[in-house]
């Protein structure tokens, strides 16, 4: 598959409501306000949608994979239901202690969705709600987007200006659906202007 327009999304804090104790049954997966809508205007807008996620829970022995699978069936059905698509969930299972390539803030969960859906990096965007998924962002290559929810919810300007600090470039949006907004705005103003060349 090869595909120009790739969002990879976080997960626990950009879509569903942060817990810091994880979220271990379907029970526990809570869709933050808006996000089921916005993923729908970006599938719409012509993006395909991943999720990409640290899942240690896994490794520390919290939960086991049929649990995490209902969580992800709950999720995709939800998303379904408000007329969007996720077309995958890519996820590192391993604990903090262990030695991999997959765990956020390291590349390799990313690379490996782009390489996946033969994307160029520079052209993937990925969105998250920590500093973790910025630095993963960038590190692969992508346009890194935080969306102050989740674990960037509480932070000050200072810390905020910090993490910004880390990883420039990033840009900042209160919410899923404020990312959506941008994005299909940036989609209608590059299709407005590529349409002229393609009638000549």
């Amino acid at each position: 598959m090869s595909t120009s327009r790739l969002v990879i999304l976080g997960r626990d804090g950009t879509i569903n409501v942060f817990r810091g104790d994880h979220v271990k049954s379907p029970d526990e997966w809570t869709p933050i306000d808006g996000v089921l809508e916005a993923i729908a205007r970006i599938h719409h807008a012509g993006w395909h949608v991943v999720v990409a996620s640290n899942q240690s829970g896994i490794g520390r022995g919290m939960y086991d994979m049929a649990s995490l699978n209902a969580v992800h069936a709950k999720m995709m059905s939800m998303v379904a239901a408000a007329g969007g698509r996720i077309d995958a969930v890519f996820f590192c299972p391993h604990a903090p202690n262990e030695t991999c390539d997959c765990r956020k803030p390291l590349p390799g969960l990313l690379l490996e969705i782009g390489e996946r859906y033969g994307a160029h990096m520079k052209d993937v965007i990925a969105v998250g709600d920590s500093l973790k998924d910025l630095q993963a962002a960038a590190a692969a290559g992508c346009e890194p987007h935080l969306v102050r929810t989740g674990r960037a919810a509480a932070l000050g300007d200072d810390e905020l200006a910090q993490w910004l600090a880390l990883v420039p470039g990033a840009r900042v949006h209160a919410d899923l659906a404020a990312f959506a907004e941008m994005l299909v705005q940036r989609a209608d103003a590059i299709d407005a202007w590529t349409e002229p060349a393609r009638r000549a």
